[in-house]
């Protein structure tokens, strides 16, 4: 009996979701604007957020050049944000911001729209385009709504999105260190260090630098081994300089002594 009745249940539900998604479809269909517009105004306010978006587009057509084309746009892509659509929701904010620029969401928009570009950015191990897009645009904001609620919150995220590139540029160089491709991560983590010379990584850059000169030296042919222990030594008192108290001090210390010994010995045998 119990199966029965869920049965029947689960009919009358889906039947009526039938229901609603073809009256839903006949009111987008209608040709009525007014209607159109009211029902999007009503699946608006009871955050029914995907069919109040589609509905918004349905209706929008009908209201260029008129007082209602800013809110009609608005709404239809802050309902594809509330739906958590970031790509659609940031395509309408983004066209909303350049055709509707005295309007009274204007601000809104664009808040929303950095947002939304937030959103839209990978993690650190994915190419960082997106997420360099994202900085621009709450940077933007910030600079244009200096006043704005929103500006303490968004300086948080830029933090954490320039993190996320310090992240990416480390695991780049770490790459050509994890695959001994020595050269090309000195290089690497070289770059990171005037890219991002604050970067939280800092020392474990300049660790790898010592590190890579190092094995870089030790498997090199003969011409330029006296180079590139050079290279390793000139890393090493950079590093000590820096972080004199490090957990990897007397490891590099064993690399630095190496060096030495090498370069005092090619010189002695030159003489």
């Amino acid at each position: 009996m119990k199966r029965f009745l869920l049965s029947v249940l689960t009919f009358v539900v889906v039947t009526l979701g039938l229901f609603s998604c073809s009256s839903y479809s006949k009111v987008a269909k209608s040709g009525d604007p007014e209607l159109i517009y009211q029902t999007a105004l009503r699946l608006y306010k009871a955050e029914k957020w995907n069919r109040a978006g589609d509905m918004f587009d349905s209706c929008l057509g009908y209201y260029i050049g008129s007082e209602r084309e800013d809110s009609i746009a608005f709404f239809s892509a802050r309902s594809k944000f509330k739906h958590r659509d970031y790509h659609d929701a940031s395509v309408g904010f983004d066209e909303f911001r350049r055709r509707f620029g005295r309007s009274v969401f204007i601000e809104d928009a664009e808040g929303m729209y950095a947002l939304c570009e937030y959103y839209l950015a990978p993690g650190p191990t994915r190419d960082q385009t997106q997420t360099a897009q994202a900085i621009v645009a709450l940077t933007e904001f910030i600079e244009r709504y200096p006043q704005s609620t929103r500006v303490e919150a968004f300086r948080g995220i830029i933090d954490e999105l320039t993190l996320r590139l310090h992240d990416r540029t480390f695991i780049n160089a770490y790459t050509y260190f994890k695959i001994q491709k020595y050269k090309s991560a000195v290089v690497a983590f070289r770059n990171a260090l005037k890219e991002y010379g604050n970067s939280s990584h800092r020392e474990e850059i300049m660790y790898y630098i010592v590190v890579s000169n190092y094995r870089l030296a030790k498997n090199s042919i003969m011409e330029k081994q006296a180079d590139r222990y050079m290279a390793t030594l000139d890393s090493y008192y950079s590093f000590i300089e820096e972080y004199p108290e490090s957990k990897h001090v007397k490891e590099i210390e064993r690399y630095a002594k190496e060096a030495k010994n090498y370069i005092d010995k090619n010189n002695t045998d030159k003489q």
